[in-house]
């Protein structure tokens, strides 16, 4: 089970642009980030690639007409998973920066969590920096089942982290929901006929709204919760099948290259 970090490779939230010759003013750094989204496109389109094989291997796996081709998608899905490691090489320093740009937030919760989890990002990138030395026969002597552990528990403490920064956008919208409402409940009491929710529907309906409202915020939500099921099972926290992992990681990955191609629709960090 090959595992992506989460919230993106390098936390990159700025659009591809290269500047072009007639516009030197940009430098360097617009070139160095427009290198890194488009490695990190090519990752994510790897990993719906290596999802989607694993789903299809799944569904397809009992037919008993099917051996060679459940045989080929597991190597597609093998080729997949060493050439995402082989692009997320370098990736701690970009988590390192994002974690030191994340010490400078306001506000103390997004700032205790994606430092965190920025950091979690980091020794996970370790760790699978030396499963791909393992895998490429460059320190065969590595226990590889000690390392995968090591990286899976990383990258879950990760996505923990930042499923709280989700909830902590989340609640503090619904409070500012909440005064809305109460705001109006003043109105809808002079109205004939004003109908108001009360209770978990309405509780729903909120959320629903606030959700509708803040699209970038629902979409950082289905991407972490998409790939919770992977080390949950590693982990052996809750066991699933790989079909429900493949399924969820390639809807993971494709809100992945919605918000490549929509930078707007990334949470900010």
């Amino acid at each position: 089970m090959e595992e992506e970090s989460p919230g993106g490779a390098s936390g990159d939230t700025q659009p591809c642009c290269c500047p072009s010759r007639r516009k030197p003013h940009h430098g360097r750094g617009t070139h160095r980030r427009c290198r890194r989204v488009k490695k990190r496109a090519i990752s994510t389109c790897m990993r719906a690639t290596q999802f989607t094989c694993m789903l299809l291997s799944y569904l397809i796996e009992h037919k008993t007409d099917k051996e060679k081709l459940v045989m080929k998608l597991k190597q597609l899905e093998s080729s997949m998973s060493s050439g995402r490691k082989m692009f997320r090489l370098g990736n701690v320093v970009h988590a390192l920066v994002a974690a030191r740009r994340t010490t400078q937030l306001s506000d103390v919760v997004p700032r205790f969590c994606l430092t965190a989890s920025n950091l979690s990002r980091a020794l996970y990138f370790v760790c699978d920096t030396v499963l791909w030395l393992k895998s490429v026969g460059l320190r065969p002597d590595i226990d590889r089942p000690k390392w995968h552990s090591w990286a899976t528990k990383c990258y879950y403490i990760s996505l923990l982290l930042n499923l709280g920064r989700d909830w902590y956008e989340i609640s503090w919208r619904l409070e500012q929901a909440i005064q809305e409402e109460k705001v109006k409940e003043n109105f809808c009491r002079r109205e004939v006929g004003c109908v108001k929710s009360e209770g978990f529907p309405g509780f729903l309906l909120l959320l629903f709204q606030v959700l509708k409202r803040h699209p970038a915020l629902l979409l950082d939500l289905v991407k972490n919760l998409c790939d919770l099921p992977g080390p949950l099972d590693t982990l052996a926290i809750y066991k699933t099948n790989p079909g429900v992992i493949g399924f969820c990681g390639v809807l993971s990955s494709l809100v992945g290259i919605l918000t490549l191609a929509r930078p707007h629709l990334k949470l900010k960090q």
